[in-house]
């Protein structure tokens, strides 16, 4: 007995274990959104470009565009364009999109849109960069003041992090005499990016020009300059303005390295134009949607993969062991009576067809003349089955009336009685008169307000539409629901109805 005892508490645990772990993983791991209300952002990104083309000559139009794969993930991603042929290459760790055209003359205007969520990417693994370079050669006036810069850089500095950071912080500070012979008179920070370069070399610390654009709605913006280098684990990435260490949330990497971000062959006076847009999406179809164009397999075995009736049917049978768990408390615990555990479910089952009120008022009126017929039929000392069936043609003839009259007087929810089981009900009617006989009329009424009570109920949390989410959307939890049946399983203990019935001996022993 210890042993089966051990066993089925490691059963129990097993179940809850991998349940929880499942469902764990789709929320924490995979992220998928916990209720069906929940929204995401969604950043809509347009880059519009413009350029005067020569007339008479080919047009080759280049421009970097986001590698993606850093925290957020393509949703859609288009280019838009007249008479152009469009390719997309990887050059590096960038991406380039290459616009071309045999002929074109006069204003032109090409388009490129990116529309990117976060919260569905996958975590991917970044390349890795170099930890060791090689000095720029420098001389002269410039060398002594780039000697003379990095003496007190690495007194103030303890590792690669530090040593950038305060490089930066010396080529931001305008009264350093060193600093503004090395800039030459240009404070822009592309020049300053190129002066910490130049330190970083003399020390052997490798860095990168890395263009950002800020996800910001209704702001007209430009990439941003930062710099980044790799410390050997990691990619640190560097304000060039104040040497803060860390890229804020709200940046996209747009492109990588030195060059410009767009050029044009056969053309001139080219602009790049950003607008951004946020709005808010529903994250289950955000998810499904980011999961058709990424690989992520993000809802690749659930069951919103299965065709849309069938996720219906689901939807239904997925509430059925969340309804049958009701009635196991209910008889288990509080101790009510009932006509076994599934008849109150598939009642409360078909309440979805007929909703709450008609169906009680229908369960009572068709039940009590059931009752009434199979009375009427015990006298005529008839046997089982003709009894059963005369009772089941007489339920099929009574739910055709009752959906006749409906029609006639406008009560379209009537109609929807002829998907009420006729078979339960009959059943149902049986089992009650035979209770009847057995144990009286007073048990009887009992028994069938205890199955009406808790197949209400059943219905009543079967019905709660978030419930249904999240069951049909991490169906894992059922495994922890049949833990918890199997522990309800070695329950022997009181129930809260017999406190009632030994209340007269709870006073006397008192």
């Amino acid at each position: 007995m210890r042993a089966l005892t051990l066993h089925l508490k490691l059963l129990i645990l097993i179940l809850v274990t991998l349940g929880a772990g499942i469902t764990g993983y789709q929320i924490y791991g995979l992220g998928i959104p916990v209720s069906e209300n929940e929204t995401d952002d969604l950043w809509n990104i347009d880059a519009k470009v413009e350029f005067l083309a020569n007339a008479n000559e080919s047009v080759k139009v280049q421009m970097f565009v986001p590698p993606l794969g850093q925290g957020y993930v393509s949703v859609n991603e288009s280019f838009i364009s007249n008479n152009y042929g469009v390719n997309v290459n990887r050059v590096d760790a960038n991406r380039r999109v290459t616009w071309s055209a045999r002929r074109a003359s006069g204003q032109q205007t090409l388009y490129y849109r990116l529309v990117l969520t976060r919260r569905y990417s996958a975590a991917k693994v970044a390349d890795k960069g170099p930890v060791y370079r090689d000095s720029l050669i420098v001389q002269g006036p410039e060398k002594v003041a780039a000697e003379a810069l990095i003496a007190p850089i690495r007194q103030h500095s303890a590792d690669v992090e530090t040593f950038i950071s305060e490089t930066i912080k010396r080529v931001n500070n305008p009264d350093d005499h060193n600093v503004r012979l090395l800039l030459g008179g240009d404070p822009s920070p592309a020049s300053k990016a190129r002066v910490v370069d130049l330190l970083l070399s003399i020390a052997h610390v490798p860095i990168e020009n890395v263009h950002t654009l800020r996800l910001v709605a209704d702001q007209p913006q430009q990439p941003e300059l930062w710099l980044r280098s790799y410390n050997g684990r990691n990619w640190l990435y560097f304000d060039p303005q104040s040497g803060a260490q860390g890229l804020p949330g709200d940046r996209l990497l747009w492109w990588i390295g030195d060059e410009n971000l767009i050029s044009v062959d056969g053309g001139r006076k080219a602009a790049v134009t950003f607008s951004l847009d946020n709005s808010e999406m529903n994250a289950l179809r955000l998810a499904r949607l980011s999961d058709e164009t990424s690989d992520s397999g993000f809802l690749a075995y659930s069951l919103y993969t299965l065709p849309l009736q069938t996720q219906q049917t689901f939807m239904i049978m997925v509430m059925i062991p969340i309804g049958v768990l009701v009635i196991l408390v209910l008889r288990n615990l509080v101790g009510l009576q009932t006509l076994g555990t599934f008849t109150p479910v598939l009642i409360a089952l078909a309440f979805r067809e007929t909703r709450l009120g008609f169906g009680i008022a229908l369960f009572v009126v068709i039940t009590g003349l059931g009752l009434s017929l199979r009375s009427y039929l015990e006298h005529l000392k008839l046997q089982m089955l003709p009894r059963l069936s005369v009772v089941l043609t007489f339920v099929v003839v009574l739910i055709a009336v009752i959906s006749l009259f409906s029609h006639k007087l406008g009560l379209e929810r009537g109609l929807s009685v002829a998907l009420f089981p006729m078979v339960i009900l009959t059943m149902t009617i049986e089992r009650l008169s035979v209770t009847w006989e057995e144990r009286g009329a007073g048990q009887a009424l009992q028994v069938a307000a205890g199955t009406l009570f808790a197949a209400t109920l059943a219905h009543l949390l079967m019905a709660v539409q978030p419930l249904v989410y999240f069951v049909f959307t991490f169906p894992a939890v059922l495994l922890i629901l049949v833990g918890f049946m199997l522990a309800m399983g070695r329950y022997r203990g009181y129930r809260l109805s017999e406190l009632i019935r030994f209340r007269a001996a709870l006073k006397e022993g008192l």
